[in-house]
């Protein structure tokens, strides 16, 4: 067995790991690179007019023969660990004939992720994975995990052919609301692996532990509790944990939570792989509001029935407006329109709860500052959705491999002075034979 990372031996984004055998050959993962070689913010539409062997040529798609359209002899498989673009963000350019192993659920948020936003990436021939459920591809035989991570759905990878075996860890941590899925883990690691690739997004951030998804949900329900205010939070529409520490978080102050139409789909989908709150009867404290741009682009799209379906747990505008302090609002730079027609909430709190990275982005920047100047006090309440450096140790003592590859990480220098295992420091597209 052999394997080439392609990208993320030195930086974080763009995960793509090559891993072959005499007779088959599969990637892990297709992630869209998250910086430029000088670590600048990575702009994909510098290089769209591009074709994929431009692209190649360029480094922007990994040099992978069997990958591509026209390829003769395809490769056997794309395996997909979670649904963030840095994992799965360059699958438009697969050959449409490649199977692709994937959750249900990462496929299920791929698709309205095409309908809700800008993203175009169809997948085909795709077949779902169960966590622990052991498959194969040819030579491999490849169990998935799953794993605690600010992604919904998301996996590692034992991939085991002719004695030999990897893991790719995938992103992961273990202070999330699936923290039990970690901890099972931790008891049930594979033995007896030669080669452990092991994110290290945080390894060289923070020494202690990260805050748990519970201290975060303690951290709003203490500013829902001055009812005179509005408070607006800026989320992700995936971050599932997150969502749900701010439903909670209203549920014990008495505050109503507010949703666009794009996240009210996300929790209505996602609803049918686990036991979580979405707009119905069954969830009173969680309305749903139509933004000017979102719905009129998604009614433009012939979908109306995803406009249609929430109409029973619409709130108004105005009815925010007439009482503010009882509402927590769902946010994100282009409901600026929106926010425009409720004058009285002035003076409320603005909670930014995503990656500080995102803060240097020209939206958010001019979204930040038009709220300020309203009036409004911006106050930081987030969690990483990767593992602390605690609990990457707890992951490599329950998997105890022979040796550790660095990836997904600016610092792979720095897993030397951390795990007692070998530590192989590979560069991108070097290869290793297993």
């Amino acid at each position: 067995m052999n394997l080439k990372i392609h990208r993320g031996t030195k930086e974080i984004g763009g995960s793509c790991v090559e891993v072959w055998t005499e007779n088959t050959r599969i990637l892990v993962d297709f992630g869209m690179p998250l910086v430029e070689s000088d670590g600048s913010e990575f702009d994909f539409n510098k290089y769209k007019g591009l074709s994929s062997k431009e692209l190649r040529q360029k480094g922007i798609l990994p040099d992978v023969n069997g990958l591509y359209k026209g390829a003769r002899k395809l490769i056997d498989g794309l395996l997909i660990s979670h649904p963030h673009q840095d994992h799965y963000g360059l699958s438009d350019y697969l050959n449409k004939k490649i199977p692709v192993y994937i959750g249900e659920a990462t496929h299920k948020i791929i698709e309205l992720s095409n309908i809700f936003t800008r993203q175009s990436i169809t997948l085909n021939n795709c077949n779902y994975f169960t966590s622990s459920v052991p498959f194969r591809i040819g030579d491999f035989e490849i169990t998935p995990y799953l794993m605690d991570h600010s992604a919904f759905d998301s996996y590692a990878f034992h991939i085991k052919a002719n004695g030999k075996s990897i893991f790719y860890s995938g992103d992961f941590r273990g202070h999330g609301r699936k923290g039990r899925a970690f901890l099972w883990f931790l008891h049930n690691a594979p033995q007896h692996v030669d080669y452990l690739l092991l994110e290290g997004t945080m390894i060289s951030r923070s020494t202690g532990k990260e805050k748990t998804e519970e201290d975060i949900q303690g951290e709003f329900q203490h500013l829902f509790r001055d009812k005179t205010k509005i408070n607006l939070v800026c989320v992700s529409g995936q971050n599932i944990d997150r969502l749900v520490s701010i439903y909670k978080a209203c549920l014990r102050t008495g505050r109503t939570m507010v949703v666009d139409v794009y996240i009210a789909n996300v929790l209505k989908e996602l609803s049918q792989f686990a036991d979580i709150q979405r707009p119905s009867d069954n969830f009173a404290q969680l309305n749903v509001i139509y933004p000017y741009f979102l719905s009129k682009r998604i009614a433009d799209s012939g979908k109306k029935e995803l406009l249609y379906r929430f109409r029973k747990w619409k709130v108004t505008k105005e009815e925010i407006n007439d009482n503010p302090g009882g509402y927590v609002l769902c946010v994100r730079p282009s409901m600026k329109k929106d926010l425009d027609h409720i004058p009285r909430m002035d003076g409320g709190n603005l909670i930014y709860s995503l990656w500080e990275g995102y803060l240097k982005k020209p939206a958010t920047k001019r979204f930040i500052d038009y709220l300020t100047n309203r009036g409004f006090t911006l106050h930081t309440i987030h969690t990483s959705g990767h593992a602390d450096l605690p609990t990457l140790k707890m992951f490599v003592n329950a998997i105890s491999p022979k040796a550790i590859i660095p990836i997904h990480t600016f610092a792979a220098k720095e897993y030397k002075n951390h795990f007692s295992q070998t530590v192989i420091t590979l560069k991108d597209r070097q290869e290793l034979v297993v």
